[in-house]
């Protein structure tokens, strides 16, 4: 690989978000060369500092391994939201940035006097890219909320749990993730638009779209079939059988099987039955479906004979299979394959230590990313940005400590004294 710039170099992107979608979108753009500047509101900025694993000392630290992995490589500017010099100072940013990135409920960056009709007023080459749970039209606009709410809207969590038993909810943020690397994505896109045209955007992005969009099947069945069709829930197997499940071994772990219509013939022939083919209880996808249940029960019945998983992932490997052992989060961070492509990712943090993150999810061919990140600190880069972007003097920006328009870390308080 020849390794030149990061992607992103030379393109500025203010940043105005917290939690997890908005800063997933903003810390890919980071960590491929752009210069990301966290804006944080007083005082206690971003409200994922407070959660994950804080360091012990110093007492009432900024830093957090759950703003870490969330918002290393970016550059934290901390001020009071409402003084109106706040409003004054992001406006001076407005003009030498390329991107701007909020995730407030949607009115409040209008009723700021930093909506998209008066940015694009400042900088009309400005990419500005809203993230809300519902978007910033529709009757659903308003609703407050996260993640859990935008899937239970879109018809996802009515599909996860058991068949007999209530719905389930994820623990993972499949919502919030999956939104800040379509808004990247889409921040990508209009860039280019702009290099090829001159022209800023505005993109609206929702966490409601994304959960949509994330449906495999069933849009268009509902569509044609009406209410004589609804989705229910299948616990650990898929409804459309295949069979595709998760199945239980002897020794109490699990796997996953994934064999689709065009494997059923080499499932057979790992289990020793090669006469299931031309069984007319499986003979094709919707016999397969309709028998699912017995199906599961030959593959934990043949699981039941070895004494762990992996005996058993291995005969299944062997006739091409896909196949998988179902992984703790400790057993995946510990997978040398993981480990090797460099999906779990080693970081440390002076005041936090070594601990691991997850790294890109895309890999290129061009680029690799750095060997080593950081978080800041609560406002460790007020002064750096204000002197180079909004212009203001020491004694400027002493007058907006005084004034507590500015905030930071007290730990960083007491170095620069």
């Amino acid at each position: 690989m020849t390794q030149g710039l990061p992607m992103l170099t030379g393109y500025r992107v203010l940043d105005i978000t917290q939690f997890v979608a908005g800063p997933t979108c903003t810390r890919i753009m980071a960590e491929l060369g752009a210069d990301v500047i966290k804006v944080e509101l007083a005082p206690h900025g971003d409200r994922s500092r407070i959660q994950g694993i804080k360091p012990r000392e110093p007492k009432g630290s900024s830093q957090s391994t759950y703003f870490f992995q969330h918002n290393h490589s970016k550059r934290s500017l901390a001020l009071q939201w409402k003084h109106p010099r706040t409003t004054e100072i992001l406006k001076k940013l407005i003009e030498k940035a390329d991107v701007l990135v909020e995730n407030f409920a949607p009115g409040v960056m209008a009723r700021a006097g930093l909506g998209y009709e008066d940015v694009r007023k400042i900088n009309p080459r400005l990419i500005m890219c809203s993230i809300s749970v519902a978007g910033q039209t529709g009757p659903l606009s308003a609703q407050p909320g996260y993640d859990d709410i935008a899937a239970a809207y879109a018809g996802v969590t009515g599909q996860i749990g058991e068949a007999d038993g209530p719905p389930a909810q994820f623990t993972i943020a499949i919502g919030d993730v999956s939104t800040g690397v379509a808004a990247a994505m889409a921040i990508g896109f209009a860039l280019l638009h702009r290099e090829r045209t001159g022209e800023g955007q505005y993109i609206d992005s929702a966490i409601l779209d994304t959960y949509f969009h994330m449906h495999e099947v069933n849009v268009p069945r509902v569509a044609i079939r009406g209410d004589k069709f609804t989705p229910t829930r299948s616990g650990s197997q898929h409804p459309d059988g295949g069979p595709t499940g998760l199945f239980r071994c002897s020794d109490g772990s699990y796997i996953n099987v994934t064999a689709l219509a065009h494997q059923w013939g080499q499932l057979a022939a790992a289990l020793g039955k090669p006469e299931l083919v031309d069984d007319p209880r499986f003979k094709d996808a919707r016999a397969r479906r309709d028998n699912n249940e017995e199906i599961r029960k030959l593959i934990e019945d043949w699981l039941a004979r070895f004494p762990t998983r992996e005996a058993a992932i291995e005969v299944l490997e062997k006739h091409r299979v896909p196949c998988a052992p179902v992984l703790s989060v400790n057993e995946a961070a510990a997978h040398p394959h993981l480990r090797k492509r460099g999906t779990v990712r080693r970081v440390e943090d002076p005041l936090i230590g070594p601990f691991d993150i997850p790294g890109l999810p895309v890999k290129f061919s061009r680029w690799a990313p750095p060997a080593g990140v950081s978080a800041d600190l609560l406002g460790q880069h007020n002064e750096e940005v204000l002197k180079d972007l909004a212009g203001l003097s020491d004694a400027d920006i002493e007058g907006l400590y005084e004034a507590q328009v500015l905030v930071r870390d007290p730990a960083l308080a007491k170095a620069r004294n």
